[in-house]
């Protein structure tokens, strides 16, 4: 099987100022592939698949790495969103809820999720993925069935804290999976694949409740949301036995991988890299990913970004505050996922494809911002419902561009992108812990406090973008101007 060589890029001419733009010197460079096909590089070097060999070994990837992550994720949403989906139920009324004390459950789950997510992906780049997600996902399936054998507030509080905790590590993970394994201009669409999971999690998880509300409530004595537990923990603790002969290794290392495709694994990754580095230990990658400055923006935008979908972890309660019965309600919380899944898709694509991240971002998270000023502007049920469809499918949809631009943009070493990705996550996903808070039930059925504030989240984290790829610009500019002779820019 041919293997790629290490791509060659000319040197910039000398005559071209800075002033000329980035973008307009170096869109169409050819990067030379020595005895394998020329390919012709966008303005960050970034080059498109010609090479027979190196297709046959995405397609590959694809069919092996791509449905068992899928499957995961999707279990590993649905097991958290579960607790949203029981309150329809009896839960609130079984456990004694008062006050805020749900509100709580929901955030005490991002407590353990954050403490775990930085020391689990230092551990993963000196360990086997195949072995260690799967076993944290057996984990997670047994703290989530185990939920539905609480009596009261506070076993619902420690079964949520644990199943946060042995949560963390997939989703970082997975990402880190990904990113060692695709280009940037493919990393996008499968991180998108990847994300629709959650979404069609979000969106199936109201259908199986619904199902199961109907048919096994106070079946054998065991409430509707109690089996819902049960069921879930049970179909996630079998998939993760698939996950120990699936989940591939680190490229060098992947059992159903021929040592030829090892080592083009490896080359077009070096190759797509931006100021590749040797590699090191993990604590000096925790400290390369936190003394760039580019890391602790791209947290805040994806904190941001998260926060404007927070209102995930209450969709059903806010279906079900448009005057909707609770069975009706989780039926109807799942088209808006469904097509924000499919149309994510096509939109991960056009960002990898034209290797553009931050008109994309703007794109999407202004669709959000429509939708959630529309559901400030009036309680109309048909307005209400149809902003449902465009806020969900513009917050979700800018997910996998994020995600994928943090890869592209802090993977000079595979240790410190790990972290990176892990850091980001993490305060990411404090957004859940605060944002928990914005949606009282004292507040429906308009929840005016809820939308108007994830307008304004929307709007910062586009800011961000902009920030970000001003920023890049003018490093690559820098690059530009020095005598190395350099094989990729930084995409925005």
């Amino acid at each position: 099987m041919a293997v790629l060589s290490e791509p060659q890029m000319s040197t910039p001419p000398k005559d071209v100022k800075p002033d000329a733009g980035f973008d307009a010197v170096h869109d169409e460079k050819v990067i030379e592939q020595n005895g394998v096909d020329n390919h012709r590089g966008d303005y960050s070097g970034a080059a498109t698949k010609t090479d027979p060999a190196e297709i046959a070994l995405v397609r590959k990837l694809d069919r092996m790495i791509m449905p068992i992550l899928w499957a995961m994720y999707f279990l590993n949403y649905l097991d958290r969103n579960a607790l949203p989906q029981a309150r329809l139920n009896s839960l609130e009324k079984d456990l004694n809820l008062k006050g805020v004390q749900y509100n709580t459950a929901i955030s005490i789950l991002f407590v353990g999720y954050l403490l775990m997510q930085i020391p689990s992906n230092m551990f993963m780049t000196r360990t086997r993925p195949s072995i260690y997600l799967s076993c944290c996902m057996i984990g997670w399936a047994a703290v989530s069935a185990c939920t539905a054998t609480v009596k009261n507030y506070s076993g619902l509080i420690a079964c949520r804290f644990f199943l946060g905790f042995v949560e963390a590590p997939f989703y970082p993970g997975a990402l880190y999976l990904l990113s060692i394994y695709y280009t940037r201009k493919e990393l996008a669409t499968r991180i998108s694949l990847l994300y629709t999971g959650q979404v069609v999690s979000t969106g199936c998880s109201g259908l199986i409740a619904a199902a199961t509300f109907s048919t096994l409530d106070q079946v054998k004595g065991i409430a509707g949301w109690q089996w819902l537990f049960i069921i879930e923990g049970s179909v996630t603790a079998l998939v993760a036995v698939f996950g120990f002969f699936l989940l591939p290794d680190d490229p060098s290392e992947t059992r159903w991988l021929t040592p030829e495709e090892r080592e083009l694994c490896i080359r077009r990754i070096s190759r797509d890299t931006v100021g590749q580095q040797v590699r090191g230990t993990t604590w000096e990658g925790l400290k390369q990913a936190c003394k760039d400055p580019r890391t602790w923006l791209f947290c805040l935008m994806q904190n941001l970004h998260i926060s404007a979908c927070s209102f995930n972890n209450f969709f059903p309660t806010i279906v079900r505050a448009m005057g909707f019965k609770s069975t009706t309600a989780l039926l109807l919380t799942a088209p808006p996922y469904f097509v924000s899944g499919i149309l994510g898709i096509p939109f991960a694509w056009s960002s990898g494809h034209f290797n553009e991240r931050t008109w994309h971002i703007t794109a999407g998270l202004s669709l959000a911002v429509v939708g959630f000023v529309m559901s400030c502007a009036t309680v109309n049920v048909a307005v209400r419902y149809t902003a449902t469809f465009l806020y969900a499918t513009g917050a979700y949809s800018v997910g996998s561009v994020i995600l994928g631009w943090v890869s592209n943009t802090l993977s000079q070493t595979p240790e410190k992108k790990s972290v990176a990705y892990a850091l980001v996550n993490v305060t990411a996903n404090l957004a859940y812990i605060y944002c928990a808070y914005l949606w009282p039930s004292s507040d429906g059925p308009d929840y005016l406090m809820g939308f108007s504030t994830m307008v304004a989240f929307a709007a910062t984290s586009i800011m961000c973008a902009w920030a970000m790829r001003f920023w890049l610009k003018r490093l690559n500019r820098k690059i530009l101007e020095s005598e190395n002779e350099n094989v990729a820019f930084y995409a925005y």
